[in-house]
């Protein structure tokens, strides 16, 4: 079973135990954390679509870690007008790992 979420304006995909790497949390390593934004849950031809979100659809994860990304660099230019403007860029993720998913065709699964 996995489900569709969305958390930092970004959607994921998920099923239990797996490892994702989201948009900034404010929690602790440790945490337990709830999304309930979900778009999809079920597997296969059982599925349950939310008319944006499904009805008492959860993703419950673990925070495992908060981290920051490696380093973009950003540059401006333009040719021929002596124009040029460099920097970098390092975003923040929460690293976080799926532990259940309840709502939907199937009420509860867990990781084991």
């Amino acid at each position: 079973m996995y489900a569709v979420f969305v958390t930092g304006g970004k959607q994921y995909r998920a099923k239990p135990g797996d490892q994702l790497e989201i948009e900034k949390l404010p929690a602790a390593e440790g945490d337990s954390v709830e999304f309930t934004d979900v778009l999809l849950i079920g597997e296969g031809s059982n599925l349950a679509v939310g008319k944006p979100k499904v009805a008492g659809g959860k993703v419950q994860a673990k925070v495992l870690a908060q981290g920051r990304s490696d380093k973009v660099s950003v540059i401006k230019f333009r040719r021929r007008k002596t124009y040029k403007r460099m920097g970098t860029h390092r975003q923040s993720f929460t690293l976080v790992e799926i532990t259940g998913i309840t709502g939907g065709p199937q009420q509860a699964t867990t990781a084991e």
